[in-house]
């Protein structure tokens, strides 16, 4: 009799069905649907479905493709072989059902450092239902499987996975793969980036000009009385002094915040500004004597220069006289 084999295809592929006898007896072959309409009988085409093509037709093989199939294409399909009596083979297809890319929710907003999120995967369409898997990084994950919904012949699968996160975890991927027989060896992902809101932490390192806080983190520089003098600038991160003076007393605060609270820090506090003043007058009264001591040097240099002088031209006048 006629031999056939089972075939898998996916939604969207090609299957090839193959019917053979070993010795032929000038019969015919001929291959019938689900519905046991006749596709092909030997090389003339039965059914008007121009999906379906001859592939091959010999006295001992009939062969045809079935191409862009849809769920509604699996079933047995029956091959037979008009002698007395007639013998059939049938042969099993089976439709995958292609899951659709995963979809991840839960993790919108950003979390406070030490807390939980959960995070919810979904994906439809597949046939038989999909795995989900879970990763943080490349590190894999325990997922809870949820209910898993049937629409029709396909279904919908989800699963969810909690964490507890760090400061670590800021920006750290968190990835829902989604496996199936109709992916082969591959699979179908999503990732989607974990934010996570740090306890604020502050340092302070008094210079000219003053670093604040860290980044993305809303932050203001200003006195403890909300006032800053005309030559104190704020520069994004920086706050520059163009030049100390008394008017500059006082302590100046940095206040960063963010969702999870705010937080303040004196970084600078200016006590002695008139130490500035007192430095330029020790200053000029050191080069007022030093002005004093080179110029009592310069006359004396000049007058023992004249006395020298007057001296050779009085001996000269007294040589000239005798």
């Amino acid at each position: 009799g006629p031999t056939t084999s089972d075939e898998t295809v996916s939604v969207g592929g090609t299957v090839t069905l193959t019917c053979r006898v070993e010795e032929s007896d000038n019969s015919s072959l001929q291959w019938s649907n689900t519905a046991q309409q006749t596709l092909y009988f030997g090389e003339k085409r039965a059914l008007r479905d121009n999906r379906i093509q001859l592939h091959r037709s010999t006295s001992t093989e009939l062969s045809i493709t079935i191409a862009e199939v849809q769920l509604a294409d699996e079933g047995e399909y029956t091959c037979s072989i008009f002698t007395m009596p007639v013998r059939t083979a049938r042969a099993s297809v089976t439709v995958l059902g292609v899951p659709s890319k995963p979809e991840i929710s839960g993790s919108e907003a950003a979390v406070p450092e030490g807390g939980e999120v959960t995070l919810t995967c979904t994906s439809s369409g597949s046939k038989p239902p999909a795995q989900l898997h879970w990763y943080r990084g490349t590190e894999r994950l325990e997922g809870k499987e949820k209910n898993t919904a049937g629409g029709g012949p396909t279904y919908s699968v989800r699963s969810e996975v909690t964490l507890t996160v760090s400061r670590a975890d800021d920006n750290e991927l968190v990835t829902c793969a989604v496996v199936h027989p109709s992916l082969g060896q591959g699979d179908k992902r999503s990732s989607q980036a974990l934010h996570v809101l740090c306890e604020l932490t502050t340092q302070s390192r008094p210079s000219r000009q003053q670093q604040k806080g860290n980044s993305g983190i809303q932050g203001s520089l200003g006195t403890k009385d909300g006032e800053l003098g005309p030559l104190v600038k704020i520069d994004g991160a920086y706050l520059h002094f163009e030049m100390l003076n008394k008017s500059d007393n006082g302590v100046y605060l940095c206040q960063a915040e963010n969702g999870i609270g705010s937080r303040g820090i004196k970084f600078l506090e200016v006590k002695h500004a008139h130490i500035h003043a007192l430095l330029v007058a020790v200053i000029v009264f050191i080069l007022l004597c030093l002005l004093i001591v080179l110029g009592r040097y310069l006359i004396r240099h000049k007058g023992d220069s004249h006395t020298r002088a007057v001296m050779d031209m009085c001996t000269r006048g007294s040589v000239e006289y005798n």
